[in-house]
């Protein structure tokens, strides 16, 4: 055991051997939770154990029954997009678990269709982002669209909800730069970013196209584009001074929503103040 700052670290957590074993046990496990029907197969012989056999599987997907086997095993063999694909199906595998089994495997997940938020989920958003209050919260789709804000994201940072594009906004609105008291430096950060999220999806051409439009729309935009700089998402500062109002100094923070990773939660933490912890309890649960 190695330790960093005091907390043990297993040095075999990442190795390929835990992985392949990860493997092995999570297509056994979906296996096991299928029976032929389910996948329209008659079901011949007696079974000693539950679900698919992986001759069974191999059939479906398409491949042979050792070179399967192997892959269960977790021996150390190459796959390719193609078949992992064909035993996703085999397995009814949903996106979550089709991702994960191509991790396991070693391989890059496919790109996933842009996820849209019905008015269920804009709902839900809605409730994150109140939760946030006092403070500033907003929440961006994958193309930096707002999905929903809260009032204090509005008043204090001009972020309008339903087709407003935030980094279009930035860029354009005639108040952006007067509201933003470090536009050039939030300007170069804001690009940055969104060159790192274009190039997740390499495939997605719509990144291209809100470029475009913004590089002909705004110098500025074009100019930062053009250096192909990249930013992370780490927290930072920002100084905001609403019309009519003191300046306000925040930090702030960006995170991706677990149950769907196209989206981005927004939110801002008074310099200087803490939020409170039921406002944080309540976002936790939400």
């Amino acid at each position: 055991m190695a330790s960093v700052d005091g907390v043990a670290k297993d040095s075999t957590v990442c190795s390929p051997k835990r992985q392949r074993e990860a493997l092995r046990h999570f297509l056994r496990s979906r296996r096991a939770r299928l029976s032929p029907d389910d996948v329209g197969l008659l079901a011949t012989g007696r079974r000693h154990t539950p679900g698919l056999r992986r001759e069974e599987v191999a059939v479906i997907a398409g491949v042979s029954a050792s070179w399967y086997t192997w892959l269960e095993q977790g021996r150390d063999i190459k796959v390719s997009d193609g078949v992992l694909n064909a035993i996703s199906q085999a397995l009814r595998l949903d996106d979550t678990e089709r991702a994960h089994l191509y991790r396991l495997a070693g391989v890059n997940p496919p790109q996933s269709v842009p996820a849209t938020a019905g008015q269920t989920e804009t709902s839900r958003l809605q409730l994150i982002v109140d939760g946030w209050l006092p403070a500033p919260a907003f929440v961006v789709d994958r193309y930096w669209n707002t999905l929903a804000a809260n009032q204090a994201a509005r008043s204090a940072l001009g972020v309008g909800a339903g087709d407003q594009n935030y980094l279009a906004a930035f860029f354009t609105e005639p108040t952006a730069r007067a509201r933003y008291l470090d536009w050039d430096k939030l300007a170069t950060r804001l690009v940055g970013q969104f060159r790192v999220q274009a190039a997740r999806f390499p495939e997605d051409p719509r990144f291209d196209r809100i470029a475009r439009q913004l590089c002909a729309t705004d110098h500025a935009f074009a100019d930062l584009w053009a250096r192909h700089e990249t930013c992370d998402t780490a927290m930072t500062s920002v100084r905001v001074r609403p019309p009519g109002e003191e300046s306000m100094r925040f930090e702030h923070l960006i995170l991706a929503l677990l149950e769907n990773a196209d989206l981005r939660l927004m939110l801002y933490m008074p310099r200087g103040a803490h939020i409170s912890a039921e406002a944080g309890l309540r976002l936790v649960a939400s």
